[in-house]
């Protein structure tokens, strides 16, 4: 049987509960009912996005940027409104937003270093 596609995105976090909180507050995302005790899955269609524990051996503060090599790219509604909360609180904004093939679109740095792409375009 062939592969149909991406399913599950995961990042493993080095403090769950803060990125819980910061990607619930700037992001706006809902925490599904549902999940490991390990993990935070979210409610995000069509693909599930997680935050997850740090798997045995992974040591996030050797990476100087962790998931290098990966693109996380999110659809969003508020793309500039959640760029302006996230420059006002001082997180660090990888890409400023510009307007191309995928809409209104700009990079940041989550807490633990990972870069997500936000676009507006569906």
């Amino acid at each position: 049987m062939p592969v149909t596609g991406p399913d599950f995105i995961s990042l493993q976090t080095r403090d769950l509960a803060a990125s819980q909180a910061f990607y619930e507050h700037y992001l706006g995302l809902v925490r599904a009912q549902t999940g490991p005790p390990h993990a935070v899955v979210f409610e995000t269609k069509p693909i599930a996005f997680a935050l997850r524990d740090l798997v045995p051996g992974t040591d996030l503060d050797s990476a100087a940027q962790p998931g290098i090599g990966a693109a996380i790219w999110l659809h969003a509604t508020e793309v500039q409104a959640i760029h302006d909360a996230l420059a006002a609180d001082g997180h660090a904004i990888v890409t400023e937003p510009i307007d191309g093939p995928f809409g209104r679109t700009f990079t940041f740095a989550d807490p633990d270093g990972y870069r997500i792409t936000l676009h507006d375009r569906a």
